[in-house]
């Protein structure tokens, strides 16, 4: 098996806040996170798919297409975005960096090729904080 690794980049804005929650709560819980009028993040983003080489190629999978895959389905709807008010797949969610990479993972699955497989999700958001989703 070979691990095939992409990397990203979008900027986008988004605040961590409960609606069920008081606005003192949701400042204890998620602190300047929860800041009314938002906060950005430049972040990376790392897709990595598995498969086996093809004997024509040697390419587990042809790096332009999956940045075009990724591109398209991902990118363009983050890129520049508030992830709260913009975002299709993020919308009625909780707009904290684990939920963005489970919503991508889920952005990119159904358009891949049967003999490739989406291995990882890992997501930046500085760099010092970064999640990774395995499905």
């Amino acid at each position: 098996m070979v691990y095939l690794t992409r990397l990203e980049h979008f900027n986008a804005a988004h605040k961590l806040f409960n609606p069920d929650w008081t606005k003192e709560r949701n400042e204890e819980v998620f602190g300047v996170c929860a800041n009314e009028n938002w906060h950005g993040h430049n972040f990376d983003l790392f897709v990595t798919v598995k498969g086996v080489p093809d004997l024509g190629t040697g390419f587990v999978y042809d790096v332009k297409k999956l940045s075009t895959l990724v591109k398209l389905h991902v990118i363009d709807k983050l890129d520049h975005k508030n992830l709260n008010l913009d975002v299709d797949f993020m919308h009625n969610k909780m707009c904290s960096t684990e939920n963005l990479a489970i919503a991508i993972w889920e952005q990119i699955v159904p358009h891949l090729p049967e003999n490739v497989s989406l291995h990882c999700i890992k997501l930046c958001e500085t760099a010092r904080i970064f999640v990774e989703y395995y499905g």
